[in-house]
Protein backbone atom coordinates (compact mmCIF):
# COMPACT_ATOMS: atom_id res chain seq x y z
CA UNK A 1 0.00 0.00 0.00
CA UNK A 2 1.69 3.58 -0.31
CA UNK A 3 2.38 5.73 1.46
CA UNK A 4 -0.11 8.93 2.02
CA UNK A 5 0.99 12.03 1.52
CA UNK A 6 1.83 14.03 4.73
CA UNK A 7 0.20 17.79 5.10
CA UNK A 8 1.82 20.99 6.19
CA UNK A 9 -0.03 23.81 7.67
CA UNK A 10 1.50 27.58 7.06
CA UNK A 11 0.49 30.81 8.40
CA UNK A 12 0.85 33.61 7.28
CA UNK A 13 2.35 36.91 8.52
CA UNK A 14 1.71 40.87 8.51
CA UNK A 15 0.33 42.09 5.27
CA UNK A 16 -2.59 39.62 4.94
CA UNK A 17 -4.44 41.39 7.17
CA UNK A 18 -8.00 42.97 5.75
CA UNK A 19 -11.03 44.39 7.62
CA UNK A 20 -13.61 41.65 7.62
CA UNK A 21 -11.30 38.95 8.42
CA UNK A 22 -12.36 36.23 10.63
CA UNK A 23 -15.97 37.47 10.73
CA UNK A 24 -17.96 34.56 8.68
CA UNK A 25 -15.99 32.29 10.90
CA UNK A 26 -17.20 33.98 13.69
CA UNK A 27 -20.53 34.25 13.07
CA UNK A 28 -21.21 30.21 12.16
CA UNK A 29 -18.92 28.53 14.93
CA UNK A 30 -18.00 28.43 18.33
CA UNK A 31 -14.68 27.51 18.12
CA UNK A 32 -13.67 30.88 16.31
CA UNK A 33 -15.72 32.49 18.87
CA UNK A 34 -13.83 30.72 22.10
CA UNK A 35 -10.49 32.01 20.19
CA UNK A 36 -12.01 35.89 19.64
CA UNK A 37 -12.83 35.68 23.29
CA UNK A 38 -9.44 34.08 24.82
CA UNK A 39 -7.64 36.98 22.82
CA UNK A 40 -9.81 39.54 23.98
CA UNK A 41 -9.42 38.62 27.35
CA UNK A 42 -5.70 38.33 27.24
CA UNK A 43 -5.80 41.71 25.45
CA UNK A 44 -8.40 44.00 27.26
CA UNK A 45 -9.66 45.17 23.78
CA UNK A 46 -11.94 44.09 21.48
CA UNK A 47 -10.25 42.25 18.61
CA UNK A 48 -13.26 41.24 16.93
CA UNK A 49 -14.55 44.44 16.26
CA UNK A 50 -10.93 45.82 14.96
CA UNK A 51 -11.11 42.54 12.87
CA UNK A 52 -14.19 42.75 11.58
CA UNK A 53 -15.25 46.56 11.12
CA UNK A 54 -11.51 47.84 10.82
CA UNK A 55 -10.88 50.91 11.03
CA UNK A 56 -8.31 50.22 8.48
CA UNK A 57 -5.81 52.50 9.82
CA UNK A 58 -5.61 50.95 13.14
CA UNK A 59 -6.10 47.60 11.69
CA UNK A 60 -2.62 48.44 9.75
CA UNK A 61 -0.51 49.99 12.74
CA UNK A 62 1.65 46.72 13.73
CA UNK A 63 1.41 46.17 17.45
CA UNK A 64 -2.68 45.76 15.82
CA UNK A 65 -1.60 43.96 13.13
CA UNK A 66 0.35 41.02 14.71
CA UNK A 67 -2.44 39.90 17.25
CA UNK A 68 -5.54 39.77 14.71
CA UNK A 69 -3.47 38.21 12.51
CA UNK A 70 -2.55 35.27 14.71
CA UNK A 71 -6.24 35.77 16.16
CA UNK A 72 -7.92 34.94 12.62
CA UNK A 73 -5.03 31.91 11.84
CA UNK A 74 -6.01 30.22 14.82
CA UNK A 75 -9.50 30.77 14.86
CA UNK A 76 -9.60 29.56 11.51
CA UNK A 77 -7.48 26.62 12.49
CA UNK A 78 -9.88 25.64 15.30
CA UNK A 79 -13.06 25.53 13.24
CA UNK A 80 -10.38 22.81 10.73
CA UNK A 81 -9.68 20.82 13.96
CA UNK A 82 -13.07 20.88 15.20
CA UNK A 83 -14.96 20.11 11.86
CA UNK A 84 -12.86 17.89 9.86
CA UNK A 85 -10.21 15.15 10.96
CA UNK A 86 -7.56 16.99 8.96
CA UNK A 87 -3.85 17.25 10.72
CA UNK A 88 -0.58 18.55 9.58
CA UNK A 89 2.43 16.59 9.54
CA UNK A 90 4.77 19.88 9.31
CA UNK A 91 3.84 23.23 10.22
CA UNK A 92 5.63 26.65 8.91
CA UNK A 93 4.68 30.26 9.51
CA UNK A 94 5.87 33.13 7.34
CA UNK A 95 7.62 35.91 9.62
CA UNK A 96 4.93 36.33 12.45
CA UNK A 97 3.15 33.27 11.12
CA UNK A 98 5.60 31.39 12.83
CA UNK A 99 3.96 32.21 16.34
CA UNK A 100 0.31 31.12 14.80
CA UNK A 101 2.41 27.98 13.89
CA UNK A 102 3.92 27.13 17.70
CA UNK A 103 0.30 27.74 18.64
CA UNK A 104 -0.87 25.27 16.33
CA UNK A 105 1.05 22.40 17.26
CA UNK A 106 0.78 23.32 20.86
CA UNK A 107 3.99 24.89 21.71
CA UNK A 108 2.50 28.15 22.99
CA UNK A 109 -0.89 28.56 24.23
CA UNK A 110 -2.77 31.02 22.43
CA UNK A 111 -3.47 33.52 25.21
CA UNK A 112 0.24 33.25 26.02
CA UNK A 113 1.15 34.16 22.37
CA UNK A 114 -1.27 36.95 21.58
CA UNK A 115 0.23 38.87 24.35
CA UNK A 116 3.87 38.20 23.36
CA UNK A 117 3.01 39.13 19.55
CA UNK A 118 1.42 42.40 20.63
CA UNK A 119 4.08 42.96 22.87
CA UNK A 120 6.40 42.06 19.49
CA UNK A 121 4.43 44.56 17.48
CA UNK A 122 4.92 47.91 20.44
CA UNK A 123 8.17 46.95 20.12
CA UNK A 124 8.70 46.89 16.70
CA UNK A 125 6.79 49.50 16.45
CA UNK A 126 8.92 51.92 18.93
CA UNK A 127 12.11 50.62 17.58
CA UNK A 128 11.66 52.65 14.77
CA UNK A 129 8.97 55.86 14.68
CA UNK A 130 6.08 55.68 12.88
CA UNK A 131 6.80 57.03 8.91
CA UNK A 132 10.52 56.75 9.08
CA UNK A 133 10.48 52.87 8.11
CA UNK A 134 9.23 51.83 5.05
CA UNK A 135 9.34 47.92 2.79
CA UNK A 136 8.96 47.01 -0.26
CA UNK A 137 8.48 43.90 -2.51
CA UNK A 138 10.93 43.56 -6.10
CA UNK A 139 9.73 41.31 -8.30
CA UNK A 140 11.87 39.87 -11.87
CA UNK A 141 15.37 40.42 -9.80
CA UNK A 142 17.89 37.73 -8.51
CA UNK A 143 18.22 37.37 -5.00
CA UNK A 144 21.90 39.16 -5.60
CA UNK A 145 20.77 41.80 -7.62
CA UNK A 146 18.67 42.94 -4.49
CA UNK A 147 21.47 42.28 -2.61
CA UNK A 148 23.71 44.29 -4.15
CA UNK A 149 21.54 47.52 -5.05
CA UNK A 150 20.37 47.25 -1.15
CA UNK A 151 24.09 47.57 -0.17
CA UNK A 152 24.24 50.10 -2.90
CA UNK A 153 21.70 52.57 -1.86
CA UNK A 154 22.30 52.34 2.19
CA UNK A 155 24.52 55.32 3.76
CA UNK A 156 22.84 56.96 6.75
CA UNK A 157 19.91 54.72 6.77
CA UNK A 158 19.56 50.72 6.73
CA UNK A 159 17.71 48.87 3.76
CA UNK A 160 18.05 45.40 3.37
CA UNK A 161 16.52 42.28 2.06
CA UNK A 162 13.90 41.08 4.44
CA UNK A 163 12.07 38.12 2.89
CA UNK A 164 13.33 35.68 0.33
CA UNK A 165 9.64 34.60 -1.32
CA UNK A 166 10.62 32.86 -3.95
CA UNK A 167 9.50 32.64 -7.44
CA UNK A 168 11.51 36.24 -8.19
CA UNK A 169 9.76 38.27 -5.25
CA UNK A 170 12.40 39.05 -2.25
CA UNK A 171 10.81 42.07 0.41
CA UNK A 172 13.54 44.88 0.69
CA UNK A 173 13.06 46.89 4.16
CA UNK A 174 14.77 49.59 6.43
CA UNK A 175 14.54 53.34 6.92
CA UNK A 176 12.12 55.41 3.93
CA UNK A 177 14.55 57.28 2.19
CA UNK A 178 16.94 54.33 1.93
CA UNK A 179 13.72 52.23 0.90
CA UNK A 180 12.41 54.78 -2.05
CA UNK A 181 16.42 54.88 -3.69
CA UNK A 182 16.88 51.40 -3.68
CA UNK A 183 12.62 50.97 -5.15
CA UNK A 184 14.14 53.71 -7.89
CA UNK A 185 17.40 51.91 -8.85
CA UNK A 186 15.73 48.42 -8.61
CA UNK A 187 13.18 49.82 -11.74
CA UNK A 188 16.44 51.10 -13.22
CA UNK A 189 17.92 47.45 -13.24
CA UNK A 190 14.92 45.63 -15.16
CA UNK A 191 12.62 44.64 -11.98
CA UNK A 192 9.06 43.84 -13.54
CA UNK A 193 7.23 45.19 -10.51
CA UNK A 194 8.37 47.60 -7.42
CA UNK A 195 5.40 48.13 -4.74
CA UNK A 196 5.74 49.82 -1.49
CA UNK A 197 4.82 47.58 1.04
CA UNK A 198 1.28 48.87 3.83
CA UNK A 199 3.41 48.35 7.35
CA UNK A 200 3.74 50.67 9.61
CA UNK A 201 7.11 49.33 10.71
CA UNK A 202 9.98 47.57 8.70
CA UNK A 203 10.98 43.84 9.68
CA UNK A 204 13.42 41.40 9.36
CA UNK A 205 16.62 44.14 9.20
CA UNK A 206 19.05 45.50 11.83
CA UNK A 207 16.56 48.13 12.97
CA UNK A 208 14.18 45.55 14.83
CA UNK A 209 17.34 44.19 16.68
CA UNK A 210 15.70 46.41 19.57
CA UNK A 211 12.20 44.70 19.20
CA UNK A 212 12.80 41.28 20.22
CA UNK A 213 11.28 39.35 22.78
CA UNK A 214 10.11 35.48 22.60
CA UNK A 215 9.25 32.70 24.50
CA UNK A 216 10.58 29.25 24.19
CA UNK A 217 8.42 26.60 23.56
CA UNK A 218 9.09 22.18 22.97
CA UNK A 219 7.65 21.29 19.27
CA UNK A 220 9.78 21.94 16.71
CA UNK A 221 8.56 24.14 13.45
CA UNK A 222 10.33 24.53 10.11
CA UNK A 223 11.93 27.51 10.68
CA UNK A 224 11.90 30.79 9.19
CA UNK A 225 15.69 31.26 10.01
CA UNK A 226 17.08 27.83 8.98
CA UNK A 227 14.39 26.76 6.69
CA UNK A 228 15.21 23.14 8.76
CA UNK A 229 13.24 21.52 10.96
CA UNK A 230 14.28 22.08 14.58
CA UNK A 231 13.19 19.77 17.19
CA UNK A 232 15.96 21.07 20.13
CA UNK A 233 13.87 23.34 22.56
CA UNK A 234 17.59 24.74 23.80
CA UNK A 235 17.68 26.83 20.27
CA UNK A 236 14.20 28.10 19.94
CA UNK A 237 14.86 31.63 21.68
CA UNK A 238 18.37 32.32 19.58
CA UNK A 239 15.73 31.55 16.57
CA UNK A 240 13.15 33.32 17.10
CA UNK A 241 15.70 36.10 18.72
CA UNK A 242 17.24 35.90 14.97
CA UNK A 243 13.96 35.47 13.39
CA UNK A 244 12.98 39.64 13.86
CA UNK A 245 16.40 40.71 12.56
CA UNK A 246 17.20 38.40 9.90
CA UNK A 247 15.40 37.32 6.13
CA UNK A 248 12.46 35.18 6.38
CA UNK A 249 13.93 32.14 4.00
CA UNK A 250 10.28 31.25 2.96
CA UNK A 251 11.36 29.80 -0.72
CA UNK A 252 13.59 27.13 0.86
CA UNK A 253 11.05 26.54 3.64
CA UNK A 254 8.72 25.75 1.04
CA UNK A 255 11.29 23.48 -0.46
CA UNK A 256 12.08 21.45 2.84
CA UNK A 257 8.26 20.80 3.32
CA UNK A 258 8.01 18.79 -0.16
CA UNK A 259 11.60 17.45 0.30
CA UNK A 260 9.64 16.04 3.95
CA UNK A 261 6.89 14.36 1.64
CA UNK A 262 3.94 17.25 2.74
CA UNK A 263 2.69 17.14 -1.07
CA UNK A 264 -0.01 19.19 0.48
CA UNK A 265 0.11 22.58 1.61
CA UNK A 266 -2.59 24.57 3.68
CA UNK A 267 -2.60 28.17 4.37
CA UNK A 268 -4.86 28.83 7.46
CA UNK A 269 -6.08 32.11 8.03
CA UNK A 270 -6.74 35.56 6.39
CA UNK A 271 -5.91 35.88 2.78
CA UNK A 272 -3.79 34.20 -0.05
CA UNK A 273 -0.19 35.55 -0.23
CA UNK A 274 1.49 32.32 0.96
CA UNK A 275 -0.90 30.56 -1.81
CA UNK A 276 0.30 32.35 -4.20
CA UNK A 277 3.95 31.71 -3.06
CA UNK A 278 4.17 28.45 -2.69
CA UNK A 279 2.37 28.03 -6.56
CA UNK A 280 5.27 29.62 -7.95
CA UNK A 281 7.89 27.74 -5.68
CA UNK A 282 6.63 24.50 -6.33
CA UNK A 283 4.13 24.21 -8.60
CA UNK A 284 3.70 20.36 -8.01
CA UNK A 285 2.49 20.94 -4.49
CA UNK A 286 -1.36 20.59 -3.78
CA UNK A 287 -1.76 24.24 -2.16
CA UNK A 288 -5.50 25.54 -0.68
CA UNK A 289 -6.60 28.30 2.02
CA UNK A 290 -8.69 28.04 4.89
CA UNK A 291 -9.95 31.12 5.99
CA UNK A 292 -13.92 30.93 5.29
CA UNK A 293 -16.75 28.46 5.74
CA UNK A 294 -16.65 27.32 2.30
CA UNK A 295 -13.08 26.17 2.91
CA UNK A 296 -14.14 23.73 5.13
CA UNK A 297 -15.33 21.65 2.08
CA UNK A 298 -11.80 21.78 0.11
CA UNK A 299 -10.14 19.61 2.69
CA UNK A 300 -13.08 18.12 4.84
CA UNK A 301 -11.70 14.57 3.44
CA UNK A 302 -8.28 15.08 5.12
CA UNK A 303 -6.85 12.55 6.64
CA UNK A 304 -7.30 11.11 10.48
Amino acid sequence: MAEKSKIAFVFPGQGSQYVGMGKALYEQFSAAQQVFSEAEEALGFSLSRLCFSGPESDLNLTENTQPAILTASVAALRVLESETPSRPDFVAGHSLGEYSALVCVGALAFQDAVKVVRERGRLMQQAVSLGEGSMAVVLGLEMDAVRSLCEETSAAEVVAPANYNGGGQVVIAGGKNAVARAMLLAKERGAKKVLELPVSAPFHCELMRPAVKVHPFSIGVVTNVEAEVNLDPARVKSLLTEQAVRPVRWEESVRKLGQLGCLQVWEIGPGKVLKGLIKRIDPGLQTDNIETPQDLAKVGGGRA
